[in-house]
């Protein structure tokens, strides 16, 4: 899912890195000593989990677990993604330093979202968390493929077909980001549940 260099308009590079810089002054402000561990970790297994990608026009489908990130972070998920994306550009040339804010954004703010959504459904068990985890993985990676596509199609028109196609490629990347959030999350309620009740 990241936008490769060269390929998006000047206002959409400004406005996304405008958006990603407030994001992740935000998430500086929220991020606890305490929580620096945590954050690396969570940032380290976003930045592993879209290692293995597969191009597809101006971007790439990958495992994203966004809605992992976000769920478990909070706000402070802007850093942990902004991060991860920023050591991904620099050492494989995934996305790039000019789409870099776009990418953030498109990655963190469904991230922050879903927190928003489901993270006191998790405090309250008024759901399984099978199911939590399942709609935290599939709605995170819907939002970002479908800023994906509103970046793209801002960026020019004949971008409109590969918007489209990137939005139904990411279709299982939903459903396979879903079920493995939902795992991720049922292993941490037995091995360290104290991790989602911060």
């Amino acid at each position: 899912m990241h936008i490769s260099e060269g390929v998006l308009s000047l206002p959409v590079i400004t406005i996304g890195y405008a958006l990603t810089a407030a994001g992740v002054g935000i998430g500086l402000k929220q991020l606890k000593d305490e929580d620096i561990v945590k954050t690396a970790v969570f940032s380290a297994a976003f930045f592993i989990a879209s290692l293995i990608h597969v191009p597809l026009g101006p971007s790439n489908v990958h495992l994203i677990l966004n809605g992992l990130v976000g769920l478990l972070l909070g706000p402070v998920s802007f850093c942990a993604i902004f991060l991860a994306l920023l050591l991904q550009a620099i050492l494989f040339q995934f996305g790039g330093l000019t789409s870099l804010g776009v990418n953030t954004f498109n990655m963190a703010m469904p991230a922050l979202l879903c927190y928003v959504i489901f993270f006191k459904l998790i405090k309250g068990n008024n759901l399984p968390l099978v199911i939590i985890g399942f709609l935290t993985g599939f709605i995170s990676v819907l939002i970002s493929a479908l800023l994906l596509s509103i970046s793209l199609i801002l960026s020019g028109e004949h971008f409109t077909v590969s918007a489209k196609l990137i939005f139904i490629a990411h279709i299982p990347v939903m459903v396979t980001d879903g079920i493995i959030t939902a795992i991720v999350l049922q292993f941490i309620k037995k091995v360290k549940p104290e991790i989602l009740c911060v």
